[in-house]
């Protein structure tokens, strides 16, 4: 264990806690909370498990202030019980003049303790929730049905314990809850959550980092003559990436020399070789590069070469709340977006007139893909556009700005009310 920074005397200290293990690729952690927040006073210890396949990697240094770290067993129950105690640990021995707050991030018993000690130490408690993950884990489990044994109950029982938990018990005593965007904060309300116990905080890009001026194109001759069009992200069964497959065959048959590239990966074997046979299946399969998950800087410099970045996710009470970061990375590197009309990008599209926003199927994305691939002067405009917002709207220096603003306020009226009582 690091040790802790003092108490932030112009600013706030927290006692972070998130179910992501150490090191993590969120930004919305790791650059939001570990690189920018810092600079505006938003200090914070970073509790969790420190991720198994990085052990003997040389350790990777938090830069949001000291680090409370634990190793797991890789079985997922073992992970979740021995986590579970390290955290109630930590927080039982929580030397609470070194912090103004507790916040936890989508862990829902840790967040019931945490709230527990926050009131008998006298400090403030936040809760953020980036995704709906008990209801996630109930819908997973119905998939999987009774017949997959502790593969359904575990999840569902998780689940359904979590939800009753956060919606029951923590939102309501909460100082306050950030969510993922205006959708999700909508939802909760229609669930009882006041509108202003919350704030949205959407996915933004570092655009420090993220430019074309800073990457370098992928020296890869698999790229050369193509046309490329390009994903980056998860390829897990719910992300309906053999829409872009079909999406392929139609755009053939007017840019016969065009390439998809797929940056990123899927955990589920079985479903990346369904994938991939069905590309095979509909004879795209020489037009498809597949990278597999690379480092960001290597990911990035394949979307360099790219023409068209493609964002598909799908409808869905679960996705529909999220905040997808590939789009923001796509307009930092300055790239239109052909995407559908998840609520948060559709918004972003709309506003910085950075791309086109479509349903989501083969023949709406390849139209869409056809029309740009033609347009040479719009493209290069909707790249621009692009840019521009995210420099402007999404950058996360200005959310961090925003974000320090809000913690200081809520900080400033959360002792007041305590004084107060």
């Amino acid at each position: 264990m690091d040790d802790p920074d003092s108490k932030n005397k112009n600013g706030l200290h927290l006692l972070y806690f998130t179910e992501e293990a150490w090191p993590t690729y969120r930004p919305d952690v790791v650059t939001l909370f570990g690189k920018y927040l810092p600079r505006y006073g938003i200090t914070c210890d970073l509790v969790t498990d420190h991720d198994m396949a990085e052990a003997n990697k040389p350790e990777t240094p938090w830069g949001g202030g000291g680090s409370v770290l634990c190793k797991v067993p890789n079985n997922r129950a073992g992970r979740y019980l021995v986590k579970f105690r390290h955290n109630l640990r930590t927080l039982i021995t929580m030397d609470a003049k070194k912090y103004d707050a507790i916040q936890v991030r989508d862990l829902s018993l840790t967040a019931l303790a945490g709230l527990i000690v926050a009131r008998l130490r006298g400090v403030g408690f936040f809760y953020w929730l980036s995704f709906p993950h008990s209801e996630s884990q109930i819908d997973r489990a119905r998939k999987r049905g009774i017949k997959g044994g502790l593969r359904f109950w575990f999840p569902l029982v998780q689940g359904i314990l979590g939800k009753w938990l956060l919606y029951r018990i923590v939102f309501p005593c909460a100082d306050h809850v950030f969510v993922q965007t205006r959708q999700m904060q909508k939802v909760l309300a229609m669930q009882g959550i006041p509108m202003s116990q919350m704030t949205p905080v959407p996915m933004g890009v570092d655009t420090d980092a993220v430019g074309r001026e800073n990457i370098q194109p992928a020296n890869d001759p698999r790229l050369i003559g193509k046309r490329v069009v390009a994903y980056l992200g998860t390829l897990d069964p719910g992300r309906q990436i053999e829409v872009l497959f079909h999406m392929l065959v139609l755009c053939k048959q007017t840019v016969p020399d065009i390439l998809l590239v797929l940056v990123g990966d899927t955990s589920d074997a079985a479903h990346r070789d369904w994938l991939q046979q069905e590309a095979s299946r509909l004879g795209v399969a020489d037009d498809v590069l597949w990278t597999g998950w690379l480092p960001s800087s290597a990911a990035w410099s394949y979307m360099r070469t790219a023409e068209i970045g493609l964002s598909p996710i799908p409808r869905g009470y679960l996705l529909d709340m999220g905040s997808p970061t590939k789009a923001m990375e796509y307009m930092a590197l300055g790239l239109p977006i052909v995407a559908n009309d998840n609520p948060d990008q559709a918004q972003v599209i709309e506003e910085s007139g950075a791309g086109i926003c479509t349903s989501l199927d083969g023949e709406s994305f390849a139209q869409a893909v056809v029309s740009l691939l033609n347009s040479p002067e719009t493209m290069r405009q909707m790249g621009i556009n692009g840019r521009e917002y995210a420099v402007s709207k999404r950058d996360y220096n200005s959310i961090a700005r925003k974000v320090a603003g809000d913690f200081l306020s809520l900080d400033r009226s959360t002792v007041s009310v305590r004084s107060a009582t």
